[in-house]
């Protein structure tokens, strides 16, 4: 399976990810820019480098996130994440629509989550989503 998520990975990065990690680099350099949205910055290159290399890796809720980390994905999924999230959905359709591009489209679909409440998660591994931290 190893071998699988590394030819996915590869493909995904030289025709989608690349692109993509690009997008979320930017927009946290302007949040990094404007100071007070530092933490988003923060969750956006979190999403870049998930974005870059996503088989074989999931999100997961931290236990430490509280209200803080509520409240800024409130924020953040009026300011941009229904934004990105219809990206990734409709950047997912016309991937479903070849054979090749079908995992493609499933890890746009994975990546609506995460792009709608980045706040309080974190990348790991798909084998520790599980493991008790």
């Amino acid at each position: 399976m190893k071998l699988l998520e590394l030819i996915l990975n590869v493909l995904w990065l030289v025709f989608c990810g690349i692109w993509l990690a690009l997008g979320y680099v930017v927009a946290a350099i302007i949040c990094f820019v404007l100071i007070i949205t530092i933490p988003f910055g923060i969750a956006s290159l979190r999403i870049a480098g998930y974005v870059l290399w996503p088989f074989g890796r999931t999100t997961v809720e931290r236990p430490d996130a509280g209200a803080p980390s509520f409240v800024g994905n409130v924020i953040w999924v009026v300011l941009a994440g229904w934004w990105l999230a219809l990206a990734h959905l409709l950047t997912s359709i016309p991937l479903f629509l070849s054979i090749i591009g079908i995992p493609f489209g499933w890890a746009n679909l994975k990546l609506i989550p995460i792009s709608l409440m980045p706040l309080g998660r974190d990348v790991v591994p798909s084998d520790e989503r599980f493991a008790v931290r």
